[in-house]
């Protein structure tokens, strides 16, 4: 019996593991990647804490991406509304902390890319990788 209640117990410890949870499955928005050097002037306001970065180009897709300092790392969301189709008013705007979806007037948070309202999708999140002053931004 006792190594029923073991074996059962590993099992559990096995199956809840998982790869941070990081689920950023949206139908309206495909996958992106880039570096970013933090040495150029383009991304010096990310050294400090508190601050975000807006970058747009082809290789992130048709509304760009958000860069955010958290202060112990960086976080990155597509600049889309997620819970909106692609369009005219889909491109987030940077508010503080928060990003504000024209669409709906929804925000969402740099923290933790949730939105206040409590939208079915959280904004898209992109890996970040730190290699000295390079980034790496991907999915």
């Amino acid at each position: 019996m006792k190594k029923i209640l073991l074996l059962s117990f590993i099992s559990i410890l096995f199956l809840g593991c998982s790869d941070s949870n990081f689920n950023n499955k949206n139908p309206y928005l495909p996958n992106y990647s880039f570096s970013a050097n933090l040495n150029l002037a383009f991304y010096q306001n990310l050294t400090y804490a508190g601050n975000a970065i807006y970058y747009s180009g082809s290789d992130v897709g048709p509304r760009g991406i958000y860069i955010f300092n958290t202060g112990s790392g960086y976080n990155a969301f597509d600049a889309a509304c997620p819970n909106q189709a692609i369009s005219a008013c889909s491109t987030m705007t940077l508010k503080g902390i928060n990003l504000i979806c024209p669409c709906d007037n929804e925000e969402y948070s740099l923290f933790t890319g949730l939105s206040q309202g409590g939208s079915q999708y959280p904004m898209k999140q992109y890996r970040v990788e730190v290699n000295g002053t390079n980034l790496r931004v991907y999915n």
